[in-house]
């Protein structure tokens, strides 16, 4: 069987990353995840792979223990769709603390509310509430 799975690497900044995502989106908690061990390639405790999920979608991340010229790109993010303007508001916030709003909240047309940024860990969010039906 084949099956795609979103892979976000982070620098050493995994676990804190997962903590403002569990902590700001529903049906999101770890599936399993492996350490780097005293001795390994990476810091101890760091990540060395971990499967989640986030809004009840599967993920899987890492940090790198080797240093990349680059980061994660606004090219791709991660759209998640709210089911009021309170849960989107309060994600919103919670992500855009410490990070860099590339669209702030509005009514762009194809969504009754919607906002796009880069959190601090550089992963972008596009964030939605659908037009009504």
């Amino acid at each position: 069987m084949s099956r795609a799975t979103p892979f976000l690497m982070f620098q050493g900044n995994a676990q804190a990353a997962l903590d403002l995502y569990f902590a700001t989106f529903p049906d999101s908690r770890f599936m399993s995840v492996e350490r780097y061990a005293k001795g390994g390639p990476g810091p101890e405790g760091t990540i060395k792979m971990a499967r989640f999920a986030l809004c009840g979608s599967e993920f899987m991340c890492s940090d790198s223990p080797i240093k990349h010229g680059f980061s994660f790109t606004p090219a791709s993010s991660i759209l998640v769709e709210f089911d009021t303007v309170e849960a989107l508001d309060r994600a919103f916030a919670a992500l855009a603390d410490g990070g860099q709003v590339l669209m702030a909240l509005d009514d762009y047309g194809f969504s009754s509310r919607f906002g796009w940024l880069d959190d601090r860990f550089g992963v972008s969010w596009q964030l939605s509430l659908p037009l009504a039906s």
